[in-house]
């Protein structure tokens, strides 16, 4: 195997349930794992499913093609891990970040391929940010010509990559607008509008 990417929700208590919202007639998971599975490129997508979710979750994705690991992220790349070979590039991707594009996913392995240990799909800050006191107070703004938001999928060269340590030190390629993570009522109503938009090769 060559390329797998394992899904996961394990941010925030909730992001299990998060994942099962409706999205245009479907869980917002099923949009994520289809999403990845029509990349050539990934072999194999797995999903890391909290106990009390994984019912659930193979209901929703297991027509897919893909596997449930009931348990942690470690689980998950334990049952995999046998079966990857050592030039392997594994991606972990968030489940509440259904609609990232095909393109970006493809720039995350491309550069780990080309020998990158650890990569992450990141935006420019757009936001001005500002420094407060302990009192809440704004004592400064911050430079963020050098800030970056990060998205998933993080892509690890076989060798690199550690389930339970952040991805420090990683090489950048741009991220897209539509990887937003997706929590609010605003981001559903963005998320309803992306997935009825006409499918096409640039969106997962």
């Amino acid at each position: 195997m060559n390329v797998v990417a394992i899904v996961t929700v394990a941010h925030h208590a909730s992001d299990g349930e998060s994942a099962l919202t409706p999205v245009h007639g479907e869980a917002l998971l099923t949009h994520t794992v289809r999403g990845l599975l029509d990349v050539p490129e990934i072999d194999l997508v797995l999903v890391a499913a909290p106990k009390r979710c994984a019912s659930s979750f193979s209901e929703v994705v297991g027509g897919l093609g893909c596997r449930v690991v009931p348990g942690s992220l470690r689980q998950a790349f334990a049952a995999v891990e046998p079966d990857l070979a050592r030039d392997s590039v594994v991606l972990l991707h968030d489940a509440l970040r259904a609609f990232i594009p095909a393109q970006t996913v493809r720039d995350v392995i491309s550069a780990v391929r080309d020998g990158a240990p650890v990569v992450v799909p990141v935006l420019p800050m757009a936001d001005t940010v500002k420094v407060t006191d302990a009192a809440s107070l704004i004592v400064g703004t911050q430079d963020r010509t050098r800030l970056r938001t990060v998205q998933t999928p993080v892509g690890y060269a076989r060798a690199a990559f550690r389930p339970d340590l952040a991805p420090a030190g990683a090489a950048t390629v741009p991220g897209h607008p539509d990887a937003m993570r997706v929590t609010t009522e605003f981001e559903l109503s963005l998320a309803e509008a992306i997935a009825a938009a006409p499918r096409n090769e640039e969106t997962l």
